[in-house]
């Protein structure tokens, strides 16, 4: 027979199991086993995710700083084990101060955060992608806006909060740098 002291465990761990399913349920949170959620994003929602986590900060908004841009880049297309390219966003208005590595759902993932004179941001996501090309497609959540793509198993989206059209302008100027143009717009 069990010990009082192991009982107690037992009954504790029942009922902290039992109150976590119930606060689950009520937030709306699946409890069966699923596939992790990294698995389950697409690259536009790591993209999102990246982008309201990183962009609001002010005093860390990037891991590494362009100061020297080549640099940056090199650290992080080593990371990605693949060669990038970071387009400039100066035409409109907006600076490269610097970017990070984040994880993604195949593997490292890089973000390039921008930002204006105003001290608005935007922040371009890139990480392997298992398809060969996808169209452009937007994501909206809010006030923002991600559009994503990918071209030669590479996925990059662009998130900002702008007008939608102004940002899907700037992410059709991106795709011929880091990703080649995609097909159509969907």
């Amino acid at each position: 027979m069990s010990s009082a002291p192991q009982r107690h465990r037992t009954a504790f761990a029942i009922s902290a199991l039992a109150a976590g399913t119930a606060l689950a349920g009520l937030a709306g949170v699946a409890t069966s086993p699923v596939a992790p959620p990294s698995a389950q994003m697409t690259i536009a929602g790591q993209a999102d995710l990246a982008y309201v986590v990183y962009a609001p900060e002010r005093r860390h908004p990037v891991e590494a700083t362009a100061a020297r841009e080549g640099a940056i880049v090199d650290w992080l297309s080593q990371r990605l084990n693949r060669p990038l390219s970071v387009p400039s966003l100066r035409e409109y208005g907006y600076a490269l101060p610097g970017g990070r590595r984040l994880p993604g759902a195949a593997g490292p993932a890089a973000q390039f955060m921008y930002e204006d004179g105003a001290g608005a941001r935007l922040a371009l996501y890139v990480s392997p992608a298992s398809q060969r090309e996808t169209a452009i497609h937007v994501l909206r959540e809010g006030d923002r806006r991600t559009f994503s793509w990918a071209n030669d198993h590479m996925g990059c989206a662009l998130s900002g909060r702008m007008a939608e059209g102004q940002l899907r302008k700037i992410a059709v100027d991106v795709c011929s740098e880091p990703g080649g143009h995609p097909e159509p717009w969907r």
